[in-house]
């Protein structure tokens, strides 16, 4: 019973941030079942993340984050940058690059960064039912509010860079390396401060992120206006 009642906190932003990503592509609304198909495609990549996560295993360098955060800062710091913010994402852009940049929907640059949310949904459920026997109710209801906003976050940085780079003939390879650095140096960072001081550094991490929503609703914002007047 208790177990299914963390479900919900898990589940319940998932459901509200989709419906949420679904009305802001209003205009030219992407297919139901594309958006489902790249949701199940972020179920894939948080396969494909802890695989990823594995394979450290046999050369010595997959290491618990926490232990790290109680005596080893810098060994963290490291692991965060160069570990979890570029596995995740990797896992997440992977099939994005693979399969979504392929569909024939895809034809505004609002889609590459919904599509990529939806992968960020899906990675986000993934990773936050894994950790559901681990986590207090509090925990849980924590964890189900900030999982999706992260991973969506990051996910549109190199999105953007991608979905720009194909809609506009630009250099795939350039804009795929600029906007996957970024997203992995962010994300790294993040993690770092959420996990070197949960309290103390939580108004700095808030603010990292409330910076990347910001520049994320103007950028849809104007995008989803640039999309009407084309129309016109």
């Amino acid at each position: 019973m208790q177990h299914s009642l963390l479900i919900l906190p898990v589940v319940l932003p998932v459901i509200f941030w989709a419906v949420y990503h679904y009305h802001k592509d209003r205009h030219l609304p992407e297919p139901p079942l594309k958006l489902l198909l790249c949701f199940g495609l972020g179920l894939l990549a948080a396969a494909i993340s802890k695989l990823m996560y594995a394979g450290l295993e046999p050369l010595g360098l997959r290491f618990d984050a926490l232990a790290l955060a109680a005596d080893k800062p810098l060994v963290l710091l490291a692991y965060s940058m160069l570990a979890i913010g570029p596995i995740e994402e990797f896992a997440k852009m992977l099939p994005f690059l693979v399969i979504v940049i392929r569909f024939h929907a895809f034809d505004e640059l609002l889609d590459g960064i919904v599509y990529a949310s939806f992968i960020g949904l899906g990675y986000a459920l993934a990773e936050n039912l894994q950790y559901l026997d681990f986590l207090s109710p509090l925990e849980a209801a924590a964890r189900g509010f900030a999982g999706p906003v992260v991973h969506i976050l990051f996910a549109s940085i190199w999105a953007y860079w991608i979905s720009r780079a194909r809609l506009f003939g630009l250099s795939m390879a350039r804009a795929t390396c600029m906007g996957f650095l970024l997203a992995a140096f962010l994300h790294g960072l993040y993690d770092f401060l959420v996990l070197i001081h949960p309290v103390a550094a939580l108004p700095v991490a808030a603010l990292l992120i409330v910076g990347i929503w910001i520049w994320r609703l103007r950028l849809m914002h104007r995008l989803h206006e640039q999309a009407i007047k084309a129309s016109d």
